[in-house]
């Protein structure tokens, strides 16, 4: 290798480091590097696999220091009331005039003007849409109160999922954490992010959402930080988040199968569990169900075909045919 790397997991490649400072697309930036323009730490670097952090080590273009655009990373605990959207025509409070900042900032995700809680606000625009992306499967938490004592036949339907307008939804997770006279404190794990999906969850089981709080996105948790307060992410908490973008995605078992396009045929066999057929015709009367033996199929009016296997055997009016031509 004709450069220095750093450790994977706080590392990216030098092209995407090249093409996020704004000197081209990452086809361009690797033809920078493979033409030996760039250096890192003053050694010319000329592999495109080659992986910088950018804390730890110098970046120089045609023997120019490459200057990064810093980028911030917020933790918010946004209160009830305040919208997630960047821009609101009503000018209402938004989750970034909470901050403090007159850098270009936007969510990560959202949260709707009735619910509260952990909310993510960064200028990274690339960490943004991976994180956002249902490839990485995400895990969200929310403590959601609800109208009502939910029963175990209840908890078991939100746990093995249900079908919403916009396609199946299934939680990781929901447990019950506090039971009140009457009402009922869940904690439930979400790993995607649909339009007021807890909502909609919990209304097909006909339980009213009181209060939803979200509490920690992956690694990051809200803790102790006051309503409507933000806080800067630790340096360690940045690491930790681009390593759970960068990951390899979800695993086979995580995958939910998705059904085949166009029209199936019908799969022939039994459904024991249920006494029925499956795709196949049902036993005609004088047949037993589950019997192998096949009724041979003739057009109405005409006698089955025999099939000639040699000479026949005579028939009882043959023989007495052939006793009455003896005497």
């Amino acid at each position: 290798m004709d450069g220095p790397t750093a450790h994977q997991g706080d590392a990216q490649r030098l092209q995407k480091v090249l093409a996020a400072a704004g000197l081209g697309s990452r086809r361009q930036c690797e033809e920078l590097i493979l033409d030996g323009r760039v250096e890192i730490d003053r050694r010319v670097v000329t592999e495109l696999g080659t992986r910088v952090d950018l804390e730890e080590q110098s970046i120089r273009v045609d023997g120019v220091s490459l200057k990064l655009p810093r980028r911030f990373y917020f933790a918010v605990n946004k209160p009830k009331g305040v919208v997630s959207t960047a821009r609101d025509p009503w000018r209402r409070t938004r989750v970034i005039d909470l901050i403090a900042s007159k850098e270009r900032l936007f969510t990560i995700g959202r949260l709707d003007k009735e619910s509260s809680g952990l909310i993510l606000v960064t200028n990274d625009g690339e960490l943004a849409n991976r994180l956002t992306h249902p490839r990485y499967q995400v895990a969200k938490t929310y403590h959601v109160n609800v109208a009502g004592l939910p029963s175990l036949d209840v908890l078991r339907q939100l746990r093995r999922g249900c079908f919403l307008a916009d396609g199946p939804v299934r939680p990781e997770s929901v447990v019950v954490k506090k039971r009140l006279k009457q009402s009922t404190l869940l904690e439930i794990v979400l790993s995607e992010g649909r339009n007021r999906e807890i909502r909609r969850m919990l209304a097909r089981v006909k339980h009213k959402v009181l209060r939803l709080h979200r509490v920690a996105i992956g690694p990051i948790r809200l803790g102790m930080l006051p309503i409507g307060a933000s806080r800067e992410l630790t340096r360690d908490e940045v690491r930790r988040l681009k390593r759970l973008e960068s990951g390899p995605g979800p695993t086979k078992s995580d995958r939910r199968a998705k059904p085949p396009r166009g029209k199936q045929k019908p799969t022939r066999g039994a459904d024991r569990s249920r006494g029925t057929v499956i795709g196949g015709a049902r036993p005609r009367k004088h047949e037993k169900s589950g019997s192998r033996q096949k009724t041979a199929r003739h057009a109405p009016g005409k006698s089955p075909a025999i099939k000639k296997t040699g000479r026949r055997r005579p028939t009882r009016s043959a023989k007495v045919r052939v006793r009455e031509k003896i005497t």
